[in-house]
Formats: C-alpha cells, structure tokens, sequence
C-alpha cells in the first residue's frame, strides 16, 4: 500500500499547488494611524471566469482518523479555492493532499501538514482532497466562486494510497 509522506507547509513547496496564507514572511504596514497593522496581498481570488463572483463561506470540518485512505479527489476548473483556519493555534493542524493541474496522476500526489496559523488558496484546476480536519472539529473561512459553468471534477481512487 502506497503512503504519502507528509511533509511540512511551506510557500515554496506549495507555489505549484496554489498560495500559503500566513503572516510570516507577508508584506505588511500599518494603517489605521498606526493602529492596525496590514498584511497585504496574501492570495489572489481566481473565480471569474464564465462571470463567476467571489464568495466567503464557512465550512466545519469533522476529525478524520489516521492513517487515511485517498478515495477521492477534486478539482475547480473554474476559480481558486481558498481555506484559512479560523483559530491561530498552533496545534490546530489540518492536512492537504494535492496535485497538479490536468489529467490526475496519483503518482503525483502530495501531502502538507497545515499549522492553525497557515491557509492555502489552491490555484484554479489543482487536485485536492477535501477538507482533512485532524484533532477536533474545525472551522475555515473558505473563499471560492460561485456562477455559471460546471466547477467541480472529482476523480474515485480506490484507496490504495495512504497518509498518516
């Protein structure tokens, strides 16, 4: 049984999947006569095509149990999709497996471990699995299109890889 390996998130180990939201290593400034400070431009909404619009939405994450089988996997040729954990504790970890864009290889899945202080947004047409909460129900501020057009391709796998 193939098993992936998780490795840590990083911005330039996740730069082919998508972005990393975090502070860390962000542009920023303060605003707000000083009293705020900015951190800017951390990913870019790619949800226009075919007219689609930019939405928020909130979605809640059950626990998943490890060692966990990959029998699906999703992608949105139509806009990035963005999650952004709404805690900042550390130990609030969550994983991401990916892949690249075009046809689906599952050899060329990977998977991140995800600290509470750290979102991706994956880029338009990205394989990904969904949403893998880890120690406790959590809860995201998912960024993603809604509109016009067919956005969600999903691939069954039949379980024989692995993570965790």
């Amino acid at each position: 049984m193939p098993t992936l390996t998780i490795q840590p998130l990083t911005r330039e180990a996740f730069a082919p999947f998508g972005e990393v939201i975090m502070l860390e290593g962000a542009r920023h400034y303060p605003i707000n006569q000083g009293t705020t400070e900015r951190f800017h431009a951390l990913a870019t909404a790619d949800t226009h095509a075919m007219d689609g619009k930019t939405i928020l939405s909130v979605f809640r994450g059950q626990p998943r149990s490890m060692p966990l089988a990959i029998t699906v996997m999703e992608r949105h040729p139509l806009g990035s999709q963005a999650f952004v954990p709404m805690t900042v504790q550390p130990d609030d970890e969550y994983l991401v497996v990916v892949a690249p864009p075009g046809d689906f290889d599952e050899n060329s899945m990977q998977a991140f471990l995800c600290k509470g202080f750290q979102g991706v947004n994956y880029a338009r047409g990205v394989w990904h699995h969904p949403l893998i909460a880890l120690h406790r129900v959590s809860d995201f501020v998912v960024m993603d299109r809604i509109g016009e057009g067919f956005n969600c391709d999903e691939v069954t796998l039949d379980g024989r890889w692995v993570v965790g």
